[in-house]
């Protein structure tokens, strides 16, 4: 199975507030401008019963994914520490991170994640991505299934 990525390279983390942002496409994988989106669920390490599916923008840029804090905060993801990121302008922010489980196309992997401020596009980074058993192919810009290799 191929799922598409984006066209491009993105590092869209945030968004100054005099800044607008286009809305996001409605329909899951869809490509418009270059973005792809994808629904994947976002799950307690800790308590797994508390879950909750959202839409990604997949980011081939992006090394951690990006989740709002006040939904980290239903699902009761702690953050367990901070860290600094340089956005692709150069400007530096500070983000509290965690983790938590991913599941998507019935797979499941555990991952940090960043806790999203007011502003911060919803991300797939490429560290959930390969613990979900994808990678993305340079050439084609598709999603493929991981290789597996030990040693």
């Amino acid at each position: 199975m191929l799922l598409p990525a984006s066209t491009f390279s993105l590092l869209p983390v945030s968004h100054p507030q005099k800044r607008k942002v286009a809305p996001a496409p409605t329909r899951e994988g869809t490509k418009l401008m270059g973005l792809t989106y994808i629904k994947a669920t976002v799950i307690n390490l800790a308590d797994p019963k508390k879950r909750a599916r959202m839409r990604f923008l997949v980011d081939s840029g992006a090394v951690y994914s990006v989740i709002p804090r006040p939904l980290l905060g239903r699902l009761g993801v702690k953050p367990c520490g901070s860290k600094e990121f340089t956005l692709a302008d150069g400007t530096t922010i500070v983000r509290e991170f965690g983790n938590a489980l991913f599941s998507f196309q019935k797979t499941q992997g555990a991952s940090p994640v960043i806790f999203g401020e007011k502003g911060d596009t919803p991300l797939l980074g490429m560290v959930s991505l390969e613990a979900l058993g994808y990678i993305l192919d340079p050439l084609r810009r598709e999603l493929r299934p991981l290789p597996m290799v030990l040693g």
